[in-house]
């Protein structure tokens, strides 16, 4: 049987279209893959073995301010949201108040975080005292590994908090 010039054609356009097509699958594929920045973002390590007492760090957490205070001894302790690592006490909240998600600040004299857009106010431990806030500040995922927080890996400190929550 022989070939006719439109056989040809379109076997070749068949053989054309697969390719492109092989094409456009790994081009969606790569598209829904989270962006390095996204996936080196979703662990972080940081060592609190140098705050002193009623430090407060912030550090970015995927895309997301989170606090890390070191409680001092006249703070009160909250077994319920509180991490102990050897004799110290600290407290993990995502700094974005749960009422419109603005980012509230450490006032070191009342030894509360205040948000200035509506008023809010948290304790020391993250719960919400005053104001239009809903709920306390939500807690990031953490693991305790010797004096360091690790945050986006849920630990065994994280699972009991978030039993008792």
């Amino acid at each position: 049987m022989a070939q006719t010039r439109r056989d040809f054609i379109g076997m070749a356009l068949g053989g054309i279209t697969a390719v492109g097509g092989v094409y456009a699958l790994g081009a969606m594929k790569k598209s829904w893959d989270p962006l390095p920045s996204v996936q080196s973002a979703g662990f972080v390590t940081v060592d609190v073995s140098s705050m002193n007492e009623a430090e407060v760090r912030t550090i970015q957490w995927r895309g997301k301010p989170v606090f890390i205070l070191r409680k001092s001894a006249d703070m009160p302790k909250n077994p319920a949201r509180d991490i102990t690592i050897g004799e110290k006490s600290f407290v993990v909240v995502i700094g974005l108040c749960t009422h419109l998600g603005c980012i509230p600040s450490w006032a070191p004299a009342t030894k509360q975080f205040k948000c200035a857009c509506h008023g809010g106010e948290f304790d020391a431990s993250g719960i919400n005292t005053f104001g239009p806030p809903p709920r306390p500040l939500d807690i990031p995922p953490f693991k305790v590994s010797d004096e360091s927080l690790v945050l986006g890996e849920e630990g065994e400190e994280y699972k009991k908090m978030m039993k008792k929550a």
